[in-house]
């Protein structure tokens, strides 16, 4: 998708931290831009803003894991600026406690959002994509944690490397209708995500799972030298142009991911491979390689 002047993009959790650079990055590239959001305040921001440009941005308060207001959001999109050629799921919460100590309303919520609002998002446009037939784009936000693991975020990590397995096979069913997919997977950022909690619905949060508050605290200050979200967008906006599938903003995780992926090789067993799986595993990379043929 290497024009994208005059399209739109409709971006969840767009009023703040990543969401917020690329809507910047992609006004200014001439595209006009929906900003959806749970957080009022953070869209008033936003627009503030925008209110000094000439840029074409229509706020939508939007809670992704509601399906139905999805719909109506993106009803409301369409109305006010047309068909909707990039779909940007990238509303994301997060919270830190250990996962053998959190309880199922820690699972309902961060899954509800970091999954479920993915899920939301391909399930109301992905339809409309292909109705337009113009050319399309979607990114899905992940993480680094959709490859790195860790104590402290399970749940979230375990959303992430969902939103990656998803994103590959959409991938391979979207190419042949000219609609591109791209996972997005930063590492550090200047965000809000820190303040997951503001925006927790009551009706799961009881049972809290403990929570590190001495590291909350520090979060703040953490995320602070985090990348400037407007070149987390630049670099979103580069890879649509590309049609990258992996769409890595930060480059200090290089060695690590290359030790993961060594340690994967190295755990395959060294000994003869039995020739009918042979085949069946050449049949079904040859038709990953040319996906086109299945349609």
């Amino acid at each position: 998708m290497l024009e994208v002047q005059g399209k739109t993009a409709f971006i969840t959790g767009g009023a703040s931290g990543i969401g917020l650079g690329m809507a910047k990055v992609f006004a200014k590239a001439g595209m006009q831009v929906v900003i959806a959001d749970i957080r009022q305040d953070h869209l008033d921001q936003g627009m503030e803003y925008f209110s000094a440009t000439n840029f074409r941005v229509h706020p939508i308060r939007l809670d992704v894991s509601d399906r139905a207001a999805f719909a109506r959001a993106a009803d409301e999109a369409e109305r006010v600026f047309g068909p909707v050629h990039v779909v940007c799921n990238n509303a994301g919460i997060n919270m830190f406690a250990p996962m053998d100590e959190c309880t199922y309303d820690d699972w309902d919520w961060i899954m509800g959002v970091n999954l479920g609002g993915v899920i939301n998002g391909i399930q109301t446009f992905i339809p409309r994509l292909k109705a337009h037939g113009e050319g399309s784009h979607i990114v899905n936000t992940a993480s680094m944690a959709a490859f790195i693991t860790g104590p402290g975020a399970g749940i979230y990590t375990a959303t992430k490397f969902a939103v990656r397995g998803l994103t590959e096979s959409l991938r391979w069913n979207l190419a042949p209708l000219n609609i591109g997919v791209s996972v997005l997977c930063p590492g550090l950022v200047n965000s809000a995500i820190h303040e997951s909690d503001k925006v927790r619905p009551e009706a799961l949060s009881k049972n809290v799972g403990p929570v590190d508050q001495a590291f909350m605290e520090r979060l703040a200050d953490i995320h602070k030298v985090g990348m400037d979200p407007v070149e987390v967008g630049e670099k979103v906006l580069a890879g649509i142009r590309r049609n990258d599938l992996y769409i890595f903003p930060h480059p200090e995780f290089k060695e690590e991911l290359r030790e993961i992926f060594d340690e994967i090789l190295v755990a395959l067993p060294e000994e003869p491979v039995d020739p009918k799986r042979l085949a069946f595993e050449e049949f079904r990379r040859a038709n990953k390689r040319n996906p086109a043929s299945k349609h």
